[in-house]
């Protein structure tokens, strides 16, 4: 009796035990999903779940950030990084378009902003936009560094296969490590998927090349020859030569020159062309303040009489626009690129003897500037005039033109009339002085 009875004791406390260890089994199950049930709540409700969103989903909103904080030029190479990444983030989905009809739906029409209504763009675009959102692949995918790598692979190169230049490497890739900071911000990504792949791209050469650059004869000889393109009556030519001259003589960029009005020269705007569809104003340029300066900030820029005397005859002849620009199209508006660049391409056919024509010697208006700044640095005149003159650091601006030095210990020439260190301020007839 003692024995059974003993016997059922023990059978009752190893039931006891099971079901104690059960339960605390079971509660720690239900801990555990407790805890993932809040956790995947506090990451949806944080508006990103790193599951179900999608890059594409993730890519136009990003864009809405940035879009209004950077300029019109930024805002096309954005588009540009953002169209490579996107079509490598496609899976192999049934019925993909054409790599044409998927770049050209994400560049016009994913991509921009304000984003075109989509009931008003072409069938074919509809179609096309609707397979790329069930097409694409999740953000959270970014951390695989198999598939991170070939996203990188993406934007080393062009459209048509070959590698671009270092320098669009960088800016595309740039877009991509913002995207990536803003994903993390958001909450869409836990770690940075960037940090787990090794990948260098090559340096960016900044050295400007000595063979574009033009000396003192050469360069008023291709002033001269501006002069001659086109007909007299129609002045293609006659009426860029001041803008030519202002960048050679003075050492303007394009934008600078192109934005310019009378007074003296303290500029102030630059307006680079960017294109319609990355302007804020729908323009083909964009008005801007000085490269590298902060919004409101001038630079002086001292000129020498034979740039004061073309613009003063520039002016005679052709007056200035209605918002007090010199140099402006026929019908009075803002110079496009397309326009001066094909005046200066023919000018080269007529000054430049054959030998010379098929050389990188001034292939570009833009090389003028260079020309500039090389023959005041030979010429013996201190780097920091010509920085501040130039718009650049001292450090910049030595190790752009490194290699045009040359000549340096030797007493100046001729080129030393170009560099005019004690220029004084020239009257001007009405308004202003130069």
């Amino acid at each position: 009796m003692i024995a059974v009875k003993s016997g059922r004791n023990r059978s009752a406390g190893g039931a006891t035990d099971a079901k104690a260890l059960a339960e605390e089994l079971g509660a720690a199950l239900v801990r555990a999903v407790r805890l993932d049930t809040e956790d995947s709540l506090a990451t949806a409700g944080a508006g990103r779940c790193t599951v179900t969103i999608s890059w594409y989903a993730f890519a136009l909103e990003y864009l809405e950030m940035r879009w209004p904080q950077v300029a019109a030029k930024t805002r096309n190479e954005t588009n540009d990084a953002l169209c490579a990444i996107t079509l490598t983030m496609l899976r192999d989905v049934r019925g993909r378009p054409s790599d044409e009809m998927l770049r050209q739906a994400l560049r016009n029409w994913a991509f921009v902003l304000p984003r075109p209504e989509l009931h008003t763009a072409p069938p074919d675009i509809r179609l096309t936009l609707r397979w790329v959102a069930r097409a694409s692949r999740p953000l959270a995918d970014l951390m695989d560094p198999a598939v991170m790598r070939t996203v990188l692979q993406s934007l080393r190169l062009k459209q048509d296969g070959t590698v671009a230049a270092a320098e669009t490497q960088r800016h595309k890739r740039m877009t991509l490590v913002n995207a990536v900071r803003y994903a993390i911000e958001q909450g869409g990504l836990r770690d940075d998927p960037l940090a787990n792949v090794n990948w260098r791209i090559a340096k960016t050469v900044k050295q400007v090349d000595p063979r574009v650059v033009a000396n003192p004869t050469q360069a008023r000889s291709l002033l001269h020859a501006v002069s001659y393109v086109g007909n007299y009556e129609r002045a293609r030519g006659r009426r860029l030569v001041g803008l030519f001259a202002g960048m050679y003589y003075a050492g303007l960029r394009p934008e600078d020159v192109a934005a310019e009005g009378w007074g003296r020269v303290f500029l102030h705007v630059t307006r680079p062309q960017a294109g319609k569809k990355w302007t804020d104003t729908g323009c083909l340029h964009d008005e801007r303040g000085l490269k590298g300066r902060p919004p409101g900030d001038t630079r002086p820029v001292p000129l020498p009489p034979e740039l004061v005397a073309l613009w003063r005859e520039s002016v005679d002849t052709f007056g200035t626009a209605d918002d007090g620009r010199l140099f402006f199209n026929e019908r009075g508006g803002v110079l496009a690129s397309s326009t001066y660049d094909r005046v200066w391409h023919e000018a080269r056919e007529l000054a430049l003897p054959p030998g010379l024509l098929n050389t990188p010697l001034a292939a570009r208006p833009y090389d003028l500037r260079h020309s500039a700044l090389s023959t005041w640095l030979n010429a013996g005149v201190d780097p920091t005039e010509v920085a501040e003159r130039a718009g650049n650091s001292v450090e910049v601006l030595m190790t752009k033109y490194a290699k045009c030095l040359y000549g340096r210990r030797r007493s100046p020439t001729s080129a030393s009339r170009l560099c005019w260190t004690n220029t004084t301020e020239l009257p001007l007839p009405g308004n202003g002085t130069f």
